[in-house]
């Protein structure tokens, strides 16, 4: 962060400052907007610990960034699509304004939360990519189910599937609550723990109605950050 906006931020009232790992521009690695260029806003901390987590970085630290300095630095990437992230960027409740004064900018804004915490505060016009933790992620007791209710064909359901199991209990949840009706909903391996093939070949095998997808960005660049 250069010195002017540290001089603004520290001089910012705290009610109008998240505290940011990084802001970055990249390929989306994942969801239905897979491959467009994307300004990352990646806010720092998370409640959650789950065992495949490729971001534990971001879970302290940052540093104290304005709104306005926040989407000065997004305007400079030149891109059209943003992606909140985190950590769990919900748990800064001043995320929710950050949200909306991205979309009063004419951005395509993405957000990807666990799912653990109330989705219904976030704008209308953000596509939120719920998180639903599997067994397997040692999180599944932090699943906030209410959350399933509020979601509109806009939204995106992803499980991170990391043993036959994981996907078993997957396919279950989709069947109960009949998601594949509410929004795109996608499976993904969870990297180095499932071969990729074994999950595509149980989804073709069962014909099941999702979404399957790698995730990109770790192709391309593995798992450094800021990518």
């Amino acid at each position: 962060m250069n010195a002017a906006v540290v001089s603004e931020t520290a001089a910012a009232p705290s009610s109008e400052r998240l505290r940011l790992t990084e802001i970055f521009l990249s390929l989306q690695g994942e969801s239905d907007s897979i491959g467009w260029p994307t300004v990352f806003v990646r806010l720092t901390g998370c409640p959650l610990r789950c065992q495949y987590c490729d971001t534990a970085y971001a879970f302290h630290g940052g540093e104290w960034w304005t709104y306005e300095s926040i989407l000065a630095e997004v305007a400079s990437h030149g891109a059209r699509h943003v992606c909140v992230t985190g950590g769990e960027p919900l748990a800064q409740k001043r995320c929710i304004e950050l949200l909306k004064r991205l979309c009063d900018a004419g951005y395509e804004v993405s957000l990807e939360t666990s799912g653990a915490i109330d989705i219904g505060p976030v704008d209308p016009r953000v596509s939120r990519v719920l998180d639903i933790k599997t067994p397997d992620s040692k999180e599944a007791h932090r699943n906030l189910w209410s959350n399933l209710a509020l979601l509109s064909a806009r939204d995106q359901i992803k499980f991170v599937i990391c043993s036959r199991e994981d996907y078993e209990w997957s396919k279950a949840i989709v069947a109960e609550h009949g998601l594949t009706a509410v929004c795109a909903v996608m499976f993904s391996p969870s990297f180095h723990q499932i071969r990729p093939r074994d999950l595509a070949d149980w989804i073709v095998a069962d014909r099941l109605p999702v979404r399957f997808q790698l995730q990109l960005h770790k192709i391309l660049w593995d798992d450094e950050p800021g990518r």
